[in-house]
């Protein structure tokens, strides 16, 4: 059975033109698929119907059994433990350092001291961030910004990662860094499902790609197959 199922999925915003017009796809655990377009096609909306910050106006969008729009609103908060979330914005408290953002993410589900010390120095680690624990957000660069939401994001060991244009404020150098991570925490057996404008990252990915045009899927490939 996949992960995450769209059936004739659409979506209209109040008093506006159709975002999404009838989506049909699937993505299987452990996939990494990149979902490409430009600006506005709907791109971010897709990735927040996954995560139930949004609901469809048609159609059902299933995370394995479970249709997400039949979830409790109390519930949802433990619903969207199965993902991780990475934005364009790095979105790091600026009066907590790269350790305690990313020990936070674990103090808010009630984890140990022992536990959180166990974990944090892993995770950041991983990210090549370990030189750069106590330094505040204003004090690293953009691209160590955006590992440490990477490493915040994927401390709680989700299934799915979701990451919404993560690079699009980066310089290449640093583009190439994210896409690497996202790589390895693929790796890792974690889902990650990528949004972006930049085909350059897809092409260095050469991975899944459904891509976006006036808000219906055109195409669903691998990249070694899809032709610009």
């Amino acid at each position: 059975m996949s992960l995450i199922r769209f059936e004739n999925v659409s979506m209209v915003y109040p008093q506006g033109a159709p975002i999404l017009r009838d989506l049909n796809f699937e993505i299987e655990q452990g996939d990494f698929v990149s979902v490409i377009g430009v600006s506005g096609v709907g791109k971010s909306t897709l990735l927040k119907l996954i995560y139930a910050e949004e609901r469809p106006t048609e159609g059902r969008v299933f995370f394995g059994e479970r249709d997400v729009s039949t979830i409790k609103k109390r519930l949802l908060p433990f619903y969207r433990r199965n993902f991780g979330t990475v934005f364009q914005d790095s979105k790091l408290l600026d009066n907590k350092t790269i350790y305690e953002n990313v020990a936070y993410a674990l103090e808010v589900q009630g984890k140990s001291s022992a536990q959180i010390g166990e974990e944090v120095p892993k995770i950041l680690e991983i990210v090549g961030l370990s030189h750069q624990y106590d330094k505040y957000p204003g004090q690293v660069s953009g691209g160590e910004a955006q590992r440490a939401s990477l490493a915040r994001a994927v401390i709680h060991r989700p299934r799915v990662l979701v990451a919404d244009e993560p690079t699009g404020n980066l310089d290449p150098n640093a583009t190439w860094n994210i896409m690497q991570l996202l790589l390895k925490i693929n790796e890792f057996g974690t889902t990650v499902i990528l949004a972006t404008h930049d085909t350059a990252t897809v092409d260095f990915v050469q991975r899944r790609v459904i891509v976006l045009q006036d808000g219906s899927i055109v195409s669903d490939k691998q990249r070694g197959m899809y032709e610009d």
